[in-house]
């Protein structure tokens, strides 16, 4: 009987091993589409921002390192998604459907490489609240977000609008914003899901909905995310931009967690995140924003290496590619690195200009973040301004290690 009952298990055994050599086997060789450390199982999702004004060769976009591409930006127009200003009732749209069309070829590099258009931003999140207003303007936006999307062949909406219940950039505004957003989601949610099952498309094919939030806390309390979430596939955070142009005052542009020096405002991107997860999302919604870009300012004080000094000018916006090439240490510029922080600043102390960027290692620092905390992936804020894809390749090769 012992006999019998070994030969049994040794039976077992050699049937378990062979089960799953097999199984390992049949994964050496990534199916048709897919990328190394960009397959189905990986749930990170690399979100690039593309702008239709930079004059961008799209074809030299890479692809293959990327999950979704929200190009930037359709305006909300008479409650309806359309190109070009408000004020331009002749505004031709040729150039930004061309764009589309030459985005949507990038899908012969990765078929699985799904295109969104983004709505809104900054100058053109005036008429949201109009949006949002009523039933029936909901409707109307819904409506159109279906239609912008069948004309074009896209896969998904990207609403940015900055910000429900506050001014913004001159914006329309309303107390109510905070539960219209939320009724404005679910209508568009709806309409979507409508138009997928029309289309055949099932998970993870159907049409997407997602929005761009701000960092702080008054984002929070003028949206219910909580709920809002529930309609939406994930959030990208804009954990960017928490010194900008409108202040004198240097700081950091996206420092991870709060810095201990004199002067810091404790915004972090780590603080971020946390009040979004206490709204209610979950962390894997949370797709992290990070800059491809940096703030200067120029006629610093010297003092702390012109961290957090008042300055003669607001923090212009400059490109990561620009940084690398003008602002070296051959001509005068400093790194210095924040460690509480995890942030790095570049000081010229000659020119007296103070540079704030996210570099290789502060990024490096970030995607650890991400996959620490369990999160969805990255957002960048915007393709062409990387330096021979740097940054994106950091970003990949780290979510995928």
């Amino acid at each position: 009987m012992n006999r019998k009952i070994y030969r049994l298990l040794a039976l077992f055994s050699l049937v378990t091993v062979l089960f799953q050599f097999s199984a390992c086997q049949g994964r050496e060789k990534p199916e048709a589409g897919e990328e190394a450390g960009n397959h189905p199982g990986n749930e990170f999702k690399v979100v690039g921002y593309v702008t239709g004004w930079r004059g961008l060769d799209f074809s030299t976009i890479q692809a293959e390192k990327l999950t979704h591409i929200n190009y930037a930006f359709a305006n909300c127009v008479n409650g309806e998604i359309r190109f070009g200003p408000e004020e331009d009732t002749t505004y031709d749209a040729t150039s930004n459907a061309r764009d589309l069309v030459n985005l949507r070829k990038l899908k012969s590099k990765n078929p699985n490489l799904k295109i969104l258009i983004s709505v809104g931003g900054w100058s053109w999140s005036k008429n949201f609240s109009d949006a949002a207003l009523t039933e029936e303007s909901r409707e109307q936006f819904a409506a159109s977000a279906v239609s912008f999307l069948k004309k074009h062949q896209l896969d998904g909406v990207d609403i940015d609008w900055e910000y429900p219940g506050q001014i913004g950039d001159g914006n329309v505004f309303r107390a109510v914003d905070k539960q219209n957003f939320t009724l404005l989601l679910i209508k568009v949610r709806e309409y979507l899901d409508i138009e997928s099952k029309k289309d055949g498309k099932k998970d993870p094919d159907k049409y997407l909905l997602t929005i761009a939030t701000a960092a702080d806390q008054r984002y929070i309390d003028n949206t219910e995310l909580g709920e809002a979430q529930k309609y939406l596939d994930f959030i990208n955070i804009m954990t960017y931009d928490f010194h900008t142009g409108s202040s004198q005052l240097t700081g950091h542009l996206a420092n991870l967690y709060p810095s201990d020096m004199p002067g810091t405002t404790n915004k972090s991107v780590d603080k971020a995140v946390r009040i979004h997860i206490d709204a209610g999302i979950p962390a894997e919604k949370l797709v992290l924003g990070v800059p491809f870009y940096g703030r200067i300012w120029r006629g610093v004080s010297p003092e702390n290496n012109g961290l957090f000094q008042e300055s003669e000018s607001g923090g212009g916006s400059v490109p990561f590619s620009k940084i690398k090439v003008d602002f070296t240490e051959e001509k005068g510029f400093v790194k210095h690195t924040d460690e509480t922080a995890a942030a790095v600043f570049l000081f010229n102390k000659d020119s007296q200009t103070f540079v704030t960027f996210d570099d290789l290692s502060t990024l490096a620092h970030k995607l650890e973040y991400v996959k620490e905390n369990k999160l969805g992936g990255v957002m960048f804020w915007e393709y062409s301004h990387d330096y021979n894809s740097e940054l994106l390749i950091t970003i990949h090769d780290g979510l995928n290690e």
